[in-house]
């Protein structure tokens, strides 16, 4: 028998090292299989995602913080006045009154006027005959005018309290005459009647008449 055989039961050296390679790359597979369960590729992203929508959820108001906000100041733009002060004319309306609203003949209107202080405070205007003017007109046509031959005239500063109509103390008695300065001491010309319409305007102290009363004379 030659001395050079291998001994029986011995593998060659190249069969040790495959073998040593394939346990090599086994452990390998095994450990970057653990590194990919740990590390999880991909789950950072979401994470960034999902905290990015937190914050702007955290940051966005909601109706509780809306509701907390300090009321806003409102400056009153209309200025009161003080009792007692003069009466304003968007403060008091004026009305003219007759006692009637249809006239027949031989009846002569009797006309007054009304006052009323739609403000909120007390004021204080010359409501005396001096401060009063009556005017009758049909159409455009101005047929009488309560100054035109006035006579003995006098002041009456008068206190308006707020919702409380003022009446004229005494009706103007109208003849159903045309007036005019000149015609004070002479006879006058008297008005259309059958069924004409007239209207009636009043001013107090500057203060007109919102509105004019309309009547007939027959």
């Amino acid at each position: 028998m030659s001395t050079n055989r291998t001994q029986t039961g011995r593998l060659s050296p190249a069969v040790y090292r495959r073998r040593r390679l394939v346990v090599l790359l086994g452990l390998v597979a095994v450990i970057v299989a653990i590194v990919l369960v740990i590390v999880r590729p991909g789950s950072s992203q979401g994470d960034e995602k999902d905290s990015g929508g937190a914050a702007a959820s955290t940051d966005s108001p909601t109706s509780a913080d809306a509701s907390a906000a300090p009321p806003q100041t409102v400056i009153p733009t209309e200025q009161t006045a003080a009792d007692g002060a003069a009466c304003e004319a968007d403060q008091v309306l004026v009305e003219a009154v007759t006692d009637k609203s249809e006239y027949q003949a031989g009846e002569q209107p009797q006309l007054s006027v009304t006052i009323t202080n739609t403000g909120r405070n007390v004021c204080v205007l010359n409501a005396g005959t001096s401060a009063q003017a009556f005017t009758i007109k049909s159409g455009e046509e101005v047929y009488w005018t309560s100054t035109d031959c006035q006579t003995d005239p006098v002041d009456a500063e008068v206190s308006l309290t707020p919702g409380t109509p003022v009446s004229s103390a005494a009706p103007i008695n109208w003849d159903r005459t045309r007036s005019a300065p000149d015609t004070c001491d002479a006879p006058r010309e008297a008005v259309p009647a059958g069924g004409a319409s007239y209207h009636l305007s009043v001013t107090v102290d500057g203060i007109e008449s919102a509105e004019s009363k309309q009547f007939l004379l027959y």
